[in-house]
């Protein structure tokens, strides 16, 4: 990959590993964050699975505020231009990978640091994670997305609360209200995010893309115009190589050995 200056990229195998790669500012992201994860996830090549996470004690903090005249408080025509020519397209790109994405958080996920953990697939938590809409305590709105995943992860009251009180949830919360995939303790973060990257890397790749895909679409299309999609979807996956495996996988009785096409 690439040098990057504000994150890391390393490919292991059929993983990408993206960390957010400023722990002296809790992995705040700037502009530049932005176009480089947009970067990084722009060349994921034949990779199976993403994993985004932070260094240090935290996954992101939110928007550089401190260190980002654009940022600041210097009004709100900088941040939209941000927002339409930075962030967003980087959240976009990052929603609609075609392969799974998982986040691992420790600490802090706020701002927009909390809409990318959550724009992944799975979100995975160590007891130490939170998830924080800060907005509303700086007279900001929520942005990277959040005003739409927040009410579809965890209904309208839920989401409200989060955009319009600025409380942290804490991740063992965050998993009872359906928010995240799975809390675990701090110290078994690394082995769990690892076991659930490799299984979704030795995944049906394509099929999972095209999962990722129907799931997204019919959050806001009528039921025939989803099942529609899913037809479609199923007769590609249906031609597939890892279709066929899995087919004589179950004749046979034994493990299919999916290879991602």
């Amino acid at each position: 990959m690439s040098d990057f200056e504000t994150i890391r990229a390393d490919r292991s195998g059929n993983i990408l590993t993206i960390t957010l790669d400023r722990p002296e500012r809790l992995n705040a992201c700037p502009p530049a964050m932005a176009d480089e994860i947009f970067t990084a996830i722009r060349n994921v090549g034949d990779a199976r699975t993403v994993v985004l996470r932070g260094e240090g004690r935290a996954f992101c903090s939110g928007a550089d505020l401190a260190g980002n005249a654009e940022m600041s408080v210097t009004g709100g025509d900088r941040a939209y231009a941000s927002l339409s020519q930075r962030y967003n397209p980087m959240i976009q790109a990052l929603a609609s990978l075609p392969v799974p994405v998982v986040s691992v958080v420790q600490g802090p996920a706020a701002g927009i640091g909390c809409s990318i953990a959550l724009a992944a697939d799975f979100v995975i938590a160590g007891k130490s994670g939170y998830f924080l809409q800060a907005f509303a305590n700086i007279g900001l709105v929520p942005d990277g997305g959040s005003s739409w995943m927040l009410p579809r992860l965890i209904g309208a009251a839920q989401a409200t609360r989060m955009m319009m009180l600025g409380e942290k949830i804490h991740a063992e919360e965050a998993e009872r209200l359906g928010l995240i995939y799975k809390c675990v303790e701090d110290d078994a973060l690394e082995s769990e995010a690892q076991a659930l990257t490799e299984r979704l890397a030795n995944g049906p790749t394509l099929a999972l893309g095209l999962m990722k895909q129907t799931l997204r679409e019919g959050l806001s299309q009528d039921l025939a115009t989803t099942l529609g999609a899913e037809a479609r979807a199923q007769r590609i996956a249906g031609n597939t190589q890892d279709a066929v495996e899995g087919a004589m996988a179950f004749l046979q009785k034994r493990k299919a050995e999916f290879k991602g096409n």
